[in-house]
């Protein structure tokens, strides 16, 4: 079946790019999640002539276009999306004209399209399937749909904005430019007394909870009212934000309770979300989107690993964000006006309701795997990450105007060679080598000098170096010597190479191979340490040498005064401490063993 019904989809995988024009998927990577855009690339126009789309199939940019459900699109846009509770259907709305779309999943197509009077406000799925549909029109109707298509009609007392359906009561609840709460209970057939409101303006939005019942209202006067679903009395008052104008429908825009029916997501027309606990009237987050535009919707998305995230939407961008922190987790950005969202969760899919004639398609694999019916998916996205193409820019390198100047190309400002771009150029990689090669040509000297020092620091950081014991007395200046001797030796081994490349090298080397070298290299294992002549120095405590007195710093004003740590170090690179800790150890239980001697020999 995934086979029948996406004509060309698995066709348009095989070039998958990620910066083509018009490429099967498109990818982002905000905040380094990766999100494709499932829906892009050319449409072909539907007064098409079946001659004309023959001819298509041998179009490369037509046939790198993705389909996830056929005929998913709308003359204009489209306005409202949301998701049947068994997870089979789509039902979408669109303008120009009115119409509703519903989908079948499991066929990957479109089940039905109606048309209606007036545009769609909003609508609510009232079964499990598609069976029964509500949908709140703007001429103040509501219709409600069956199988076989339109069933009956009403009309509500003023213009509705947002609804809701209460299941354990079978409720319709309708909130609109009045403060009344209209109650259309659909077991009876008839309109019920409404729930009052304490402001005076209008409701933008209601949401209920499946928890516990509790039914919240967000106001024009920017607050959020709640009712008890039983008594059908107000229960309590949230301040969320400030007033804004009567009749505009700003305040509070959106809500939603979350799962556990404790916490609840107030969105407002400044593009601010505030979470808060229903014990207490403090927010316990808020986020702003940055965009000061009105938030559309607000829903609690939890992922495959159970973590549950908010998923807030305004006009231009969705955000993915912890609801304890307040970290971005992720973002889309479509690129057109958003009028609403829908998400599955468990999944890692989204369907965005656009001001376009396609609704956006997006699946973030990190969220969760792909639903069943899409599975593909997983196959597209792992292709794409194996057939990445280059960018276009890899063969090009940024470069400032001070650059050009040093570089002496600031003559080619102007030319086809620069493109002017933002506080630069954009110049080829190969003009820019040649142009380096001259202005600096010294250049790669320097840089291979600079890499055979690195690579003999390598070698030298990891040798096996043979640390001597640590001196009673004066191991500072011990230290100091030591690293004198290894310098001194170091040059000693440079010059003899310098000197055994020249002529007559193999002539000189068997000449000095008794002399000097044999006395240059018994000086260096020996040392100070070892010679007899100044071996007290470093054993008798009466000659120490005290670095820090008064005496020491005439004599020596240029000797350089290391801290505490920087002496550690110094004596750990040449000496091993250890071995002193061994030392100590070893002479005060040599200390306390003669100490009980003496006192047994007293005792006797």
């Amino acid at each position: 079946c995934d086979f029948v019904r996406r004509p060309a989809a698995f066709a348009s995988a095989r070039p998958a790019m990620s910066a083509g024009e018009y490429s099967g998927l498109r990818v982002s990577a905000p905040n380094g999640v990766k999100v494709y855009q499932v829906t892009s690339g050319k449409d072909a126009p539907k007064w098409l002539s079946e001659k004309n789309k023959r001819k298509l199939r041998k179009d490369a940019e037509y046939g790198r276009r993705v389909e996830l459900v056929q005929d998913l699109e709308f003359t204009c846009a489209s306005s409202r999306v949301k998701l049947s509770p068994d997870g089979n259907f789509l039902c979408v709305t669109g303008i120009h004209p009115p119409q509703v779309k519903v989908y079948d999943l499991s066929q990957l197509s479109m089940k039905f399209e109606r048309h209606l009077d007036s545009e769609v406000v909003d609508f609510e799925v009232l079964g499990e399937d598609y069976s029964k549909l509500a949908f709140m029109c703007a001429d103040r109707s509501i219709n409600f749909h069956a199988k076989f298509g339109k069933y009956y009609s009403t009309r509500t007392p003023r213009q509705g904005r947002d609804m809701t359906y209460v299941r354990h009561t079978g409720d319709l609840l309708v909130v609109g430019s009045s403060s009344e709460v209209y109650r259309l209970n659909l077991e009876q057939g008839r309109f019920l007394n409404p729930m009052r409101a304490a402001t005076s303006e209008g409701l933008n939005c209601v949401d209920v909870s499946n928890e516990h019942g509790l039914i919240a209202v967000g106001t024009e006067d920017g607050t959020v009212e709640c009712f008890d679903s039983r008594t059908r009395e107000a229960v309590g008052t949230l301040r969320v934000t400030k007033s804004g104008p009567e009749g505009l429908g700003q305040g509070v825009t959106a809500l939603k309770h979350d799962p556990t029916g404790m916490h609840l997501a107030a969105g407002d027309h400044d593009g601010i979300v505030r979470l808060y606990d229903l014990r207490s009237s403090r927010p316990l987050m808020e986020k702003d989107h940055m965009y000061g535009s009105p938030i559309v919707d607000v829903k609690y998305h939890t992922a495959v690993d159970g973590t549950r995230r908010v998923m807030s939407t305004d006009k231009r961008i969705v955000k993915f964000w912890d609801p304890n922190s307040g970290a971005n987790y992720t973002a889309i950005e479509p690129g057109q006006e958003i009028n609403d969202a829908c998400a599955w969760d468990g999944t890692g899919l989204m369907v965005l309701a656009l001001e376009n004639r396609t609704p956006g398609c997006y699946f973030a694999p990190s969220l969760g795997a792909a639903p069943r019916w899409c599975s593909f998916l997983e196959n597209l996205t792992e292709e794409m990450e194996e057939n990445t193409a280059g960018n276009a820019y890899d063969d090009y390198r940024f470069v400032t105007r001070e650059e050009l100047e040093r570089l002496g190309m600031q003559n080619l400002i102007g030319t086809k060679m620069l493109r002017a771009y933002m506080h630069g150029f954009f110049v080829d990689n190969r003009l820019y080598g040649k142009a380096k090669a001259i202005a600096e040509p010294f250049s790669y000297d320097e840089y291979r000098a600079r890499r055979v020092e690195e690579k003999l620091a390598e070698e030298r950081a990891t040798r096996i170096t043979v640390k001597k014991k640590l001196p009673k007395v004066n191991a500072a200046l011990a230290a100091r010597l030591e690293k004198a001797a290894e310098e001194e030796g170091g040059k000693d081994g440079k010059k003899k190479r310098a000197r055994d490349s020249g002529a007559g090298a193999a002539t000189r080397r068997d000449e000095e191979s008794d002399g000097e070298d044999a006395a240059d290299a018994g000086a260096r294992e020996g040392g100070l340490l070892k010679d007899d002549r100044f071996a007290a120095m470093f054993k008798d405590s009466a000659f120490e040498v005290d670095e820090d007195s008064e005496t020491y710093r005439m004599l020596h004003p240029n000797a350089p005064k290391l801290t505490k740590r920087e002496r550690e170090e110094m004596l750990e690179e040449h000496f091993d401490l250890e071995s002193e800790d061994e030392d100590e150890d070893a002479d005060a239980e040599e200390d306390e063993a003669e100490a009980e001697d003496a006192e047994a020999a007293r005792a006797a």
